[in-house]
């Protein structure tokens, strides 16, 4: 699982900025956690503060590994800190082996990387020039100075039997990055999670089950027709359907004329059952685009009981999920633009809120920042 992320003049973040992913001392939730790190953290904040940017750096180190495209690493420096290098580390804990990657890079040329396992050195870059130590095999190598060299190691070698690294890369061809205003979807292992895709594959019996345990009052019903009191429903083309009936009416309804909420949550639960049940890293940009508070709440506590190598990243304006009966307050940080210094983070925790304390009441008063100034007057 991912324990720390550090990054300096990445978008917004102008400053040396570090994601904490570790559990502190609290003693509340501890299904919320596993071992010595976080199961979830929640980004909460200002419009425009940085909120997005806070999980772009997991999403743009997926991107680069696994997606077969070019990327313009220049979009991702600091637009008022040009002349600087960008620098981006991950630390994550596999199997209780520590391993540490990072890279550095300016415009679209990669400057440096590195890459150790329990503090063994793996990859060291400078330049185009890299070095390789696979245990007693050590190689020099020359590099696209536009390209990641572990990308590389990793196509060519697959890391030729190495356990840990192996692991590693396992664990994170295993995320999903959803969008559920836009409600895209990106997965890095091949998986179709898309709703219809999702259905074909795997039928609607999961995303039903789920219904019944949670207590939804309908199902799903995926078909070219439905006859229910010699009505006959179906679409114009030949393809499936989804549709969802309602207990108390008896009348399948597609998909497309339901709420906002409903289509939000109906697309976006193959990726959060898909990811309780394999693990990974589950990144969710505007979580709660039409969700009533109730069932927000309820995703993140499902997530968190029933994910076991799941560790979810998102991003909500929702006040109501700041809640020490939800999530602790070393899970949740606001996130603060700052004029030309960027954004900074502010961890709930960092100011040792009691358990009892409401942590909703106390975002809203501006204990831990984060929050807009709209409608008050200028002094």
């Amino acid at each position: 699982m991912l324990k720390r992320v550090i990054v300096k003049n990445f978008k917004c973040f102008r400053n040396e900025t570090v994601f904490d992913f570790r559990r502190t001392n609290y003693k509340l939730l501890e299904q919320n956690t596993k071992d010595k790190l976080l199961k979830g953290i929640l980004y909460v904040g200002d419009n425009a503060s940085g909120k997005t940017t806070a999980i772009e750096p997991i999403v743009l180190l997926l991107d680069i590994l696994f997606k077969d495209k070019d990327f313009d690493l220049v979009i991702y420096q600091c637009l008022f800190a040009l002349k600087d290098n960008t620098s981006l580390k991950y630390e994550f804990e596999i199997e209780k082996h520590e391993i540490e990657y990072g890279f550095t890079f300016k415009k679209d040329d990669i400057l440096k990387e590195e890459l150790l396992v329990d503090g063994i050195q793996v990859i060291k870059r400078i330049g185009e020039n890299a070095e390789l130590n696979f245990g007693s095999e050590f190689s020099i190598h020359q590099v696209d100075k536009s390209l990641l060299f572990l990308k590389r190691v990793y196509f060519n070698t697959r890391f030729e039997g190495n356990k840990i690294l192996i692991s590693w890369f396992e664990f994170l061809k295993k995320s999903i990055f959803v969008n559920a205003y836009t409600r895209n979807i990106i997965t890095y292992n091949g998986e179709l999670l898309l709703l219809k895709k999702y259905f074909d594959k795997y039928g609607v019996k999961e995303v039903n089950d789920f219904f019944i345990s949670n207590n939804f009052k309908y199902s799903i019903k995926y078909e070219k027709e439905i006859k229910k009191n010699s009505i006959t429903y179906q679409t114009d083309d030949e393809e499936k359907t989804v549709f969802l009936e309602r207990d108390d009416i008896s009348v399948p309804i597609p998909l497309f004329w339901e709420s906002t909420g409903n289509i939000t949550l109906i697309n976006m639960l193959p990726s959060i059952l898909h990811s309780v049940k394999n693990g990974g890293l589950l990144i969710i940009d505007e979580f709660s685009s039409g969700f009533h508070n109730k069932l927000e709440e309820l995703i993140v506590r499902y997530i968190m009981n029933e994910g076991t190598n799941t560790q979810l990243f998102f991003v909500s304006h929702s006040t109501n999920l700041l809640s020490n009966a939800l999530l602790r307050p070393d899970q949740i940080y606001a996130v603060e633009m700052q004029g030309s210094n960027g954004s900074v983070l502010n961890r709930f925790s960092d100011e040792q809120p009691r358990v009892a304390q409401n942590l909703e009441k106390m975002y809203l008063s501006g204990v831990f920042g984060g929050i807009p100034e709209y409608g008050t007057e200028k002094g």
